[in-house]
């Protein structure tokens, strides 16, 4: 397993983050740990674009009518 070191952390930010662990009933390392692995899991900007571009866009709706439906919206609201 790797070690990982974070200079300069602001104070208020390392505070925060000790509550947050706190609140969770975790040490800081552990609390870091997990949600560097949240955040390691989610995909890249790239990855979801190749995702969206293999999706079937068959029987969705068309352009115009997602623009008509936008419009109709913003106008009831």
């Amino acid at each position: 397993m790797a070690l990982l070191q974070v200079r300069d952390v602001p104070e208020p930010t390392v505070r925060a983050l000790k509550e947050q662990a706190a609140e969770r009933g975790l040490t800081l390392a552990a609390y870091l740990r997990a949600e560097l692995e949240r955040m390691a899991a989610r995909p890249t900007n790239a990855e979801i674009a190749a995702r969206l571009a293999r999706r079937n866009r068959l029987g969705g709706p068309t352009t115009d009518e997602t623009v008509n439906e936008i419009r109709r919206i913003r106008e009831v609201s």
